[in-house]
């Protein structure tokens, strides 16, 4: 007789909260990450770009990881969440803003280290904005969406123009004034009120799964064999979907929002 599912993910919890350091793995992922975003500003300082770019990109990979694993041991809490917000205010502010500034910005004097500023406060803005609403927040389910642009999402098109500038020599894409404008655009996407996608409530019906392994083993080889590409491509779709990040129609919320018990 197969086990439910839902039984077989209690049974896991259960057995990860008898491990004596199972409380301390979400804080510990989300100080690992902190320290590579905090290790992106030595590389961005030293010029050694790449490695920058993926220090900032591993930082999104272990904000992701934190958060998840926090809820699936039921380890969430006040502590938790405003260490992942100072976390992501290096990691997704300081240190982009910091690279960017150093790779081309300060061509720009004194516009362009205002334009670095800009974008840290509006991410401290927005993470403080973000604490705000979860407190206030009634519900047990995450909303379907967020408000603005989050903060790793608006670090990845920060580093869109360095992206692009990885894949073959053009100048424009490290123009101060290019860059800068494009910079003051998403900083205020960060603090703006439209309605942005969230993947945290979304649920993936049976049918689906296969497909969606399948789609996200792909994406994982073409990001090892073209890793700039791939990061191009998944910003500008993003960017792409920012108009349409409001709640889905009815059928289609019911359709892949978790089912209730």
């Amino acid at each position: 007789m197969r086990k439910h599912p839902r039984r077989g993910i209690a049974a896991l919890r259960e057995d990860l909260e008898e491990l004596p350091f199972s409380k301390f793995i979400p804080n510990a992922l989300t100080l690992l990450g902190l320290c590579t975003g905090a290790t992106a500003i030595n590389f961005a300082m030293s010029g050694y770009w790449h490695i920058a770019v993926v220090a900032i990109v591993v930082a999104a990979v272990l904000d992701t990881l934190d958060g998840r694993i926090a809820r699936l041991l039921g380890l969430e809490s006040k502590f938790g969440a405003q260490l992942d917000s100072l976390a992501d205010l290096v990691s997704f502010g300081i240190a982009p803003a910091v690279l960017v500034y150093m790779w081309t910005l300060y061509h720009g004097g004194g516009a362009g280290w205002t334009i670095a500023l800009v974008f840290c406060a509006c991410c401290a803005i927005r993470l403080a904005r973000f604490n705000i609403q979860a407190d206030e927040a009634e519900e047990d389910e995450p909303p379907s969406h967020f408000t603005g642009v989050p903060t790793p999402a608006a670090a990845c098109l920060i580093l869109l123009p360095m992206l692009l500038s990885f894949q073959g020599p053009a100048p424009v894409w490290r123009d101060p004034f290019l860059v800068g404008g494009w910079m003051a655009l998403v900083s205020l996407l960060m603090v703006s009120r439209i309605p942005t996608l969230s993947l945290k409530n979304m649920y993936v019906p049976k049918t689906l799964a296969a497909p969606v392994v399948a789609v996200a083993a792909a994406l994982l080889i073409c990001l090892v064999i073209w890793p700039w590409a791939t990061l191009s491509a998944a910003a500008i779709l993003y960017a792409g979907l920012l108009p349409f990040g409001s709640r889905p129609p009815g059928r289609i919320r019911q359709r892949f929002t978790r089912p209730s018990a």
